[in-house]
């Protein structure tokens, strides 16, 4: 090749090298957050669909984070730099796994106090799950989708290069007690969305043993198993769109603030 060519290409090659490391940087993060993430991350979604979506999230990343990237350096920073990265990406990525989670867990629990857990249907994940956990999962990342997930996820993803610098090595003190905090904040919300129908067994329960204690001849059981049933789904045609709209209205402001500013 002609040399005079070649120190012409030079400026274009180095340019062309540190994009590929700036993109490589950006991916570690983005594509183990993404993993991770609502609707993003579902195991029913094809993996060359999620490297596509992981390589989409790059692009729109990579240029307002360019400037605060570290240059290529000896192996062993490179080393934590890489561990780094995907360590954070999995962190804030599981932030938001953990609302998946709660309603996932609110319609075990629903299902669980309206005698309709044994009703299974082909959840999102992996395993099969019962039919409410189904119905509520699929609409609520609908729903998510539907009022922006997409670009809040964008935005969610930009926050953590604010939050955590790129190379910064999360505390492990600092990380437990927010995510100790997390998971309680995705029970909690799991329980409320729940309620509904721990309270409504919990009435229906004592009522049959109030019928019970004063008619031990009648078989209670046999009579009040349907009508919890029939009562179970009814409430549920009302209360799944509130549960829904409140489950967005939190992973909404965990978008907008997310662990608070604890990382």
């Amino acid at each position: 090749m002609n040399p005079e060519l070649t120190e012409s290409l030079m400026p274009l090659l180095n340019l062309a090298h540190e994009g590929l490391w700036q993109g490589f940087v950006v991916f570690l993060r983005v594509g183990s957050m993404l993993a991770l993430l609502p609707l993003f991350g579902e195991m029913a979604i094809p993996a060359r669909v999620r490297l596509g979506l992981g390589l989409a999230f790059t692009l729109v990343a990579l240029p307002a984070v360019a400037g605060t990237l570290p240059h290529p350096g000896t192996s062993a920073p490179t080393l934590l730099l890489v561990v780094g990265e995907v360590a954070t990406g999995l962190v804030f990525g599981f932030g938001l796994r953990l609302f998946v989670l709660a309603l996932q867990t609110a319609g075990a629990m629903a299902a669980q106090a309206t005698s309709l857990s044994q009703l299974f249907g082909g959840g999102p994940g992996a395993e099969p799950s019962p039919a409410m956990t189904h119905v509520l999962v699929v609409g609520g990342l609908a729903l998510a989708g539907l009022l922006g997930l997409p670009a809040q996820a964008a935005a969610y993803i930009l926050q953590s290069y604010q939050l955590v610098p790129p190379g910064t090595i999360l505390d492990p003190a600092l990380l437990l007690e927010a995510g100790v905090a997390e998971v309680g904040r995705a029970f909690a919300l799991a329980f409320s969305l729940s309620a509904p129908f721990v309270a409504a067994a919990l009435l229906y329960n004592l009522t049959l043993g109030v019928i019970n204690r004063a008619m031990p001849q009648l078989m209670v059981t046999f009579i009040g198993a349907p009508a919890m049933t029939a009562g179970g789904l009814a409430l549920f045609a009302l209360a799944a769109p509130v549960m829904l709209t409140a489950w967005v209205a939190a992973l909404q402001t965990f978008l907008a603030d997310p662990f608070h500013g604890a990382p």
